[in-house]
């Protein structure tokens, strides 16, 4: 009877054990509604590894090292490619400039700047099913399916030249898709690859937008001053296809992560810590794109420069950006990538409403675009890495794609409203309404950083 008896209660304790392998998932979906979603993340990420993958998914490499060699290729890659996709959305003010001036005089800026809008606001509410895509789908067949949408959009776009509600669809909505499939791959999975670098390899990724916006905005301009914008699209178009076929042949996941039920959890947004980063991007990108749209037609309306300075003004941007988002990499080594976000956040906005709004000089306006591009460039850069330090590597594609929501609230809020902004409070001249419009919501971000920073830890004085 006793033996009887163990034998039962082990094969009953055989089966709960089967059981719990079978419902982690349910397990941990449990412990979210808990308030646990760290523990969530830890228990049902990898327990699919050992699986055969399927031609279309990632394969493991845990095998590899940390910190490793390949993990610096995965950063090369996604940096390149994030030089074309966000380098084409940073140099958008030259064809905006053109479009204004000469090809659509009588549309309105804020009708002109849904273009650029789009391009940003719709790469980040697509970062929902590309993050998904990324954990189902091996990252180098989403990344190049990107490259190739972004390549025929522009080549689209070029024979769209005659009506602006196309290049809204073509330039912006159908090439931000791409973008989005590649930029989501780009900025989440070179994390997975590193621990103590983990600041300065995303750093390095993200700086590949300022490094194309450095020089695709002078190459837009004498495209478009000798080709014209049709060919100035289709060459773009070309360079991104042929250049990402090969960059996204390295850019792979290091980590497979475990098909679960639900295709997006939620669970995310009952945690405190990620709704003050979401409000806190909101702002953010609120504020964002007003110098890089307004800067360039500033100099000139306003300050009578001339084109090439105001050219000149959007590559200092990019420059400096660049420099930035590696710059703040290390410095996030030292102060944490907390502390530096709300540094960064907090500069740019003083960089608008103390070195832009006040002074309508040529030198002011190069010292503005300067330590603007080098600090709202940390923030960008800084912002996966801090979801990857909260939340952990396993998930942060679909993470960083549910946050980039909020980058397309504030992109659809941003711009469009700073270009109404300048057209009916401005009159199209007065650009103070508008400077303050993105100041303002630029301060108000590093507000809710601050916010989060005392959450996680209420020492004034710590490394966060």
């Amino acid at each position: 009877m006793s033996r009887t008896s163990n034998s039962a209660a082990s094969a009953s304790l055989n089966q709960l054990t089967v059981n719990d392998t079978h419902s982690s998932a349910a397990s941990a979906a449990s412990k979210v509604s808990n308030g646990d979603f760290e523990k969530q993340i830890q228990q049902t990420e990898t327990a699919s590894a050992t699986a055969t993958p399927r031609w279309w998914e990632s394969k493991s490499l845990e095998h590899k090292p940390l910190d490793g060699a390949y993990g610096w290729i995965v950063v090369a890659s996604g940096c390149v490619m994030l030089m074309f996709s966000m380098g084409c959305v940073n140099s958008y003010g030259m064809y905006q400039t053109y479009y204004h001036l000469v090809q659509f005089p009588d549309e309105h800026v804020s009708t002109l700047s849904w273009v650029g809008t789009l391009q940003f606001g719709v790469m980040n509410v697509f970062g929902i099913p590309a993050g998904i895509l990324c954990e189902r789908v091996d990252t180098r067949l989403v990344s190049f399916v990107g490259g190739v949408i972004m390549a025929i959009s522009l080549i689209i776009a070029s024979f769209c030249d005659d009506a602006i509600w196309k290049l809204i669809i073509t330039q912006g909505i159908v090439f931000s898709i791409g973008a989005s499939l590649v930029f989501i791959p780009s900025t989440s999975i070179p994390a997975q690859w590193f621990t103590k670098r983990r600041a300065l390899a995303v750093g390095i990724v993200v700086a590949g937008s300022g490094i194309g916006g450095l020089w695709l905005t002078p190459a837009t301009r004498a495209m478009i001053d000798q080709l014209g914008t049709a060919w100035a699209l289709r060459i773009t178009g070309i360079i991104i296809f042929a250049v990402n076929s090969v960059a996204s042949l390295f850019m792979r996941s290091r980590l497979r992560v475990q098909t679960r039920d639900k295709i997006v959890d939620f669970g995310v947004f009952r945690d405190m810590r990620f709704l003050l980063i979401f409000i806190g991007a909101v702002c953010a990108t609120t504020g964002y794109f007003t110098p890089l749209f307004s800067l360039p037609s500033f100099a000139q309306q306003v300050v009578g420069k001339s084109n090439s300075f105001g050219t000149n003004l959007l590559t200092i941007i990019n420059a400096a950006s660049t420099v930035g988002r590696i710059g703040t990499g290390e410095v996030a080594r030292l102060l944490g990538n907390i502390n530096t976000m709300v540094m960064c956040t907090f500069v740019s906005s003083l960089s608008i409403l103390v070195l832009w709004l006040p002074f309508q000089v040529g030198g002011t306006l190069i010292a503005s675009a300067i330590v603007y591009g080098l600090f709202c460039g940390g923030f960008i850069g800084l912002l996966p890495v801090v979801m990857a330090d909260l939340w952990g590597v396993q998930r942060i594609s679909t993470i960083i794609g549910l946050l980039y929501m909020a980058n397309f609230a504030g992109t659809m809020v941003g711009a469009p409203s700073s270009g109404a902004i300048l057209d009916n409070i401005g009159n199209g001249t007065n650009y103070k309404p508008t400077i303050i419009f993105s100041g303002v919501f630029m301060l108000c971000s590093s507000m809710f950083f601050v916010v989060l920073r005392a959450m996680v830890s209420k020492k004034v004085i710590e490394r966060i």
